[in-house]
């Protein structure tokens, strides 16, 4: 199991960071990620509310804040960073499941205790709401009840995509599949450049596949001519409509 003593985090309440109840709401106006995350179901007359419940906290690169099996006692919604998500067994193995980046909210459980680990890949900043301070704020505003069914539901269509990556799709077919999938998340910039904070150990668990599979494959895509490798391991996405009919198995 994950050492618990690593699931640590400095928090920040927005009213101490912002002063006032009027600087608060002003803050979750200005967010980046509110128009893509549960958040932009509350309108900005209400947005206040919203705010007052929320707690700015900061992890650090490799620091848990979600043990698996520990009581699901908070909610978070990522506002910068990455965040790789895991499941533990008994002999301390994991397996990762998924990454997280700005607007993906977490910790939707369907019983009391966490299915999953989260860990900061990069410096991460969340948004962490209580489990109580949430309940409140679903019961005067429907709205935003059916926004975090909407990502309960996108979890559903991520999994099923995931045991289709790994049942059948070949290792090419894997990693075309996941540039295109951060592509989507929002990781691509205006040069067609991702940013991949995480290591290539980590892709390739995330993949299940071996690192030397994966450095193997992204060097065929290379020479391919579909992606271009940088400094700090950027990849550039040259041929995306290659790409795609690689990760559909028609390439």
């Amino acid at each position: 199991m994950p050492d618990t003593s690593s699931c640590q985090f400095e928090q920040r309440p927005r009213r101490l960071v912002m002063g006032t109840a009027g600087l608060q709401a002003d803050f979750c106006k200005m967010c980046n990620v509110r128009p893509s995350s549960v958040c932009s179901a509350i309108e900005n007359e209400d947005i206040g509310r919203l705010a007052e419940a929320a707690v700015e906290t900061i992890v650090t690169p490799g620091r848990c804040f979600i043990e698996e099996g520990e009581p699901a006692t908070d909610f978070f919604n990522v506002t910068s960073g990455t965040v790789k998500l895991f499941k533990a067994l008994p002999d301390g193995r994991r397996q990762i499941t998924g990454f997280a980046g700005p607007g993906h909210f977490l910790g939707l459980a369907v019983s009391d205790r966490y299915a999953f680990g989260a860990e900061a890949v990069d410096t991460v900043r969340l948004c962490r709401f209580s489990r109580e301070r949430m309940r409140i704020l679903l019961d005067d505003f429907p709205r935003m009840e059916r926004r975090l069914l909407e990502e309960a539901s996108n979890e559903l269509v991520a999994a099923q995509n995931q045991m289709l990556l790994l049942g059948r799709k070949t290792a090419r077919e894997r990693v075309a599949s996941f540039l295109l999938d951060q592509a989507n998340h929002g990781e691509l910039n205006s040069e067609g450049q991702l940013h991949l904070p995480m290591t290539r150990g980590d892709i390739a668990d995330y993949l299940g596949l071996t690192i030397e599979t994966v450095s193997r494959t992204l060097s065929w895509m290379r020479a391919q001519g579909m992606i271009d490798v940088g400094k700090g391991y950027a990849i550039t996405l040259l041929a995306q409509e290659r790409l795609e009919s690689l990760a559909e198995g028609e390439d």
